[in-house]
């Protein structure tokens, strides 16, 4: 896998058809792909802790501060409206919520609640777990919720209605509301947790039914688990690699206390028990000084390797480089010869190599190295009748038509 581009732009969560953007004043506005407001809604008046959208992209699940939670239909007027007595961080659909069968989805304030309609077209609430603080996290995939709070991450199999891990966070020194936990699904059966400077690879796996007794038919193993540099502020999937959101603080050569440098966006190679750097991008986004490890966050949108950097003032989309950012890039380098052979081996268009090629005589004949200018003229013109023509011509005019014996000629 190639390194990531950073370009700009706001979102926070993708659909193939829209975006869907929460404000801290309470309103979700649904984007098109161009940034077109084509849907607004007035959920509170303080902040949307989150929003969730089922792989349809048809139903939309939303809570705030306030404690207020809705869940809807975007193209249909069902829905669901409560108010808590406390706020709700967070609230996950069921990945299939549009299908008929599987209108669930929880909520996590100082109680993890499932709600579930039965076919009476009511809701019946049940209490997951409680005792261990704040909700702060859930994402939910296949049959199996995993859900962090003040102690480690648990996991939830919906399917058997059993709870079948708790994985203990690590550094108890660090405040979970300044330094919260990031959960992602690598697909239905590995779940990666990052917390503080430690990341936790797990999966779930089959237990022998030979050894079940009154253990879940479900176990989690532990396949690697490593600490980084800087704290983790999100983690995503890509392929078999990772890629990590960092919060970094980085000591003053000036002064001995610590300072809030950019984020760093890194790929990385998990290790059974280290990883591997493979690419590092550090962010510049607006007021990163004043910006805590709470403040970033790290959403991508499968199957297009799109990854979205959140913070209070800026957010950031960025994509796997192609061989045409790579080709782009050894342009803005100025490393034309390897811009030639990177567009000849990808088979790029005749224009673009031929752009490249003038880019580099041109670049040559600026540097007033008119020798190997001609000489790569024979393999950048070709039988290009009227560049040849348009070469010569400026040849001529700088006194330079005849090169160490070489001579141009039409």
């Amino acid at each position: 896998m190639g390194p990531l581009c950073v370009l700009r732009k706001r979102v926070v969560y993708m659909r193939v058809r829209f975006l869907a953007l929460g404000t801290h004043f309470g309103k979700v506005f649904l984007l098109d792909i161009q940034g077109n407001v084509t849907q607004k809604y007035e959920i509170s008046s303080v902040k949307i802790n989150q929003i969730s959208l089922d792989d349809s992209g048809e139903h939309v699940g939303i809570c705030s501060e306030d404690g207020k939670v809705q869940v809807f239909g975007l193209y249909t007027r069902e829905g669901f409206h409560e108010n808590f007595d406390c706020p709700i961080k967070v609230v996950a659909l069921h990945p299939q919520f549009s299908k008929s069968n599987n209108k669930q989805f929880v909520t996590g304030g100082n109680k993890l609640l499932l709600y579930e309609r039965n076919w009476l077209n009511r809701w019946k609430m049940s209490t997951l777990h409680e005792g261990e603080g704040t909700i702060t996290n859930i994402k939910w995939r296949a049959n199996l919720i995993a859900w962090a709070n003040n102690v480690g991450v648990k996991i939830y199999d919906i399917s058997s209605k059993q709870r079948i891990t708790n994985v203990l966070r690590d550094n108890t020194t660090l405040r979970p509301d300044m330094y919260p936990c990031s959960l992602c699904w690598k697909d239905n059966a590995i779940l990666i947790i990052g917390w503080g400077s430690s990341v936790k690879i797990c999966v779930v796996k089959e237990r022998d039914p030979t050894e079940m007794r009154d253990l879940p038919s479900r176990y989690v193993e532990i396949v690697s688990a490593f600490e980084t540099e800087f704290f983790i502020s999100g983690l995503a999937p890509l392929a078999d690699q990772l890629v990590t959101l960092y919060y970094v603080q980085e000591n003053s050569d000036h002064m001995e206390e610590e300072f809030r440098a950019r984020p760093r966006l890194d790929i990385i190679q998990p290790l059974p028990e280290s990883c591997e750097e493979i690419s590092s991008d550090a962010l510049t986004v607006r007021n990163f000084q004043e910006n805590e490890c709470r403040d970033y966050k790290l959403e991508h949108s499968e199957g297009e390797s799109l990854f979205y950097i959140i913070s209070p003032k800026d957010i950031v989309v960025a994509k796997e480089r192609d061989q045409d950012d790579h080709v782009d890039w050894l342009l803005e380098k100025k490393k034309y010869e390897e811009a030639l052979m990177a567009a000849e081996i990808s088979f790029k268009n005749v224009k673009r190599h031929d752009k490249i090629g003038m880019a580099y005589i041109n670049h040559l004949v600026e540097k007033g190295d008119y020798d190997t200018a001609a000489r790569k003229c024979q393999k950048v013109l070709g039988k290009n009748m009227d560049l040849w023509e348009n070469e010569v011509y400026r040849f001529k005019t700088i006194g330079q038509l005849k090169v160490n014996g070489s001579n141009f000629s039409l």
